[in-house]
């Protein structure tokens, strides 16, 4: 099968969905298929072709963490996607990529893939001032609907998406829900090697009795940092040897480092800012837990990296992503900041072997997230696109010559009844 993979970003820029896409088209070239990723590319002045990557001319976008945004029309793309004559197109994003992926599907008579990866309500702020946030949510709504309207199939990494394609409205498409992938080699704490974890330990000042929380992602809004920050000033003392570890930058970076100063704990958070993606696996093995408290993630790829890890979970309450973190299994769940302390504390308390034996099952709760599997899950939804699309002709052919006939039929009708008036 020939698959071409639409997203706005891809490598070297490194997120959440660069990473499942990456992920998807290694699972898919290992199981013999034939993928071709269109993403755009500030750095390019014409569309090439290299390395199974088709890039696209594109302008950066300072609001978009410098990301390349891609015109949605170009004669050369389709041009090359053509020659490359994909049996399946899946989008992974809703700018100008995406679009151009839903119009290149229509001109060829593609099945179409649609992959909801963003709750866009929580995002509107990057775009919209808060006196048109209302504005902007409901035309953003609008915008997925059509996009939605358009596929063949729908996919998103949790219940979550499910429930956000029925908020805006679209009822009669089934979602299907396939988790985010995680690379189980890069991510394996056999594979680091000691004196990489000192190196760490030594860079921040962390001694071996400290116990070590850590977060991954975007330091955005939306990502609930502050909630950890209020909750850690909240319950947890100096004295206790707990530390907070934030991996990322943003636009509330700043923000969140004046904030730990005037919560007074800035002693126990550490800022480590950008951190590049290969070079996270040496800072989650000397970690003893991951944290979140973000309600806006589908499928967190940073929490399930550091599950394969060995890195139990501490999650905040989301009934949305309920089942991701299991009380006992691969974390647990806390619904305030005292909960958050006693989970802290439950983990800290652990004997070695108790601690090995919930470290074990929590690599094991993401060990069927690989590549390959993502693909497998991935090819069986590419089947039923296909299969809708053929019935999708089958009913058009049918329905076309229908219509025509009773446009006719009434065309004569008012004729008749138009004469016999004038009668």
């Amino acid at each position: 099968m020939r698959v071409a993979l639409f997203t706005e970003t891809y490598l070297p820029h490194i997120n959440g969905v660069v990473t499942h896409v990456k992920s998807l088209k290694d699972g898919l070239e290992k199981l013999g298929h034939e993928v071709l990723v269109v993403t755009a590319d500030a750095t390019s002045r014409k569309h090439y072709i290299a390395k199974g990557i088709l890039h696209c001319p594109a302008h950066t976008s300072k609001r978009f963490y410098g990301y390349g945004v891609a015109m949605p029309l170009s004669t050369t793309r389709l041009k090359l996607i053509s020659q490359f004559n994909p049996d399946i197109i899946h989008i992974h994003n809703e700018f100008g990529i995406g679009l151009s992926g839903i119009m290149i599907a229509k001109i060829l008579h593609t099945p179409l893939v649609y992959t909801l990866h963003t709750m866009y309500d929580e995002y509107i702020y990057y775009v919209a001032p808060a006196a048109l946030a209302g504005a902007s949510t409901k035309i953003s709504h609008k915008y997925i609907h059509m996009l939605a309207n358009s596929a063949n199939a729908l996919t998103g990494p949790s219940k979550k998406c499910e429930e956000y394609f029925r908020k805006v409205g679209v009822y009669n498409k089934p979602v299907n829900v396939i988790p985010n992938p995680v690379d189980l080699d890069t991510f394996n704490a056999a594979n680091i090697q000691e004196d990489r974890k000192k190196a760490f330990r030594e860079k921040f000042n962390y001694t071996d009795n400290m116990t070590i929380a850590v977060f991954v992602g975007r330091l955005g809004r939306e990502k609930s940092v502050d909630i950890l920050l209020d909750y850690w000033a909240q319950t947890i003392g100096p004295q206790e040897d707990i530390k907070l570890l934030i991996i990322g930058d943003g636009p509330c970076k700043e923000e969140l480092e004046e904030q730990s100063r005037q919560l007074g704990i800035d002693p126990m958070v550490t800022f480590a800012g950008k951190v590049m993606h290969d070079e996270i696996p040496p800072y989650f093995a000397c970690c003893d837990f991951y944290i979140t408290a973000s309600t806006s993630d589908t499928n967190s790829i940073s929490m399930l990296e550091g599950m394969a890890m060995g890195l139990p979970v501490l999650q905040i309450t989301d009934p949305l992503n309920e089942g991701q973190v299991k009380d006992n299994i691969n974390g647990y769940i806390f619904k305030d900041a005292q909960d958050m302390y006693d989970k802290i504390l439950k983990i800290k308390n652990m004997s070695p072997q108790e601690l090995d034996k919930l470290k074990k099952s929590t690599r094991e709760s993401v060990e069927n997230s690989g590549a390959v599997n993502l693909a497998q899950y991935v090819l069986q939804v590419y089947d039923g696109a296909i299969q809708e699309q053929t019935h999708r002709k089958h009913r058009l052919k049918i329905w076309r010559p229908k219509k025509i006939a009773a446009k006719r039929i009434g065309l004569k009708k008012w004729r008749k009844n138009k004469y016999e008036t004038k009668l």
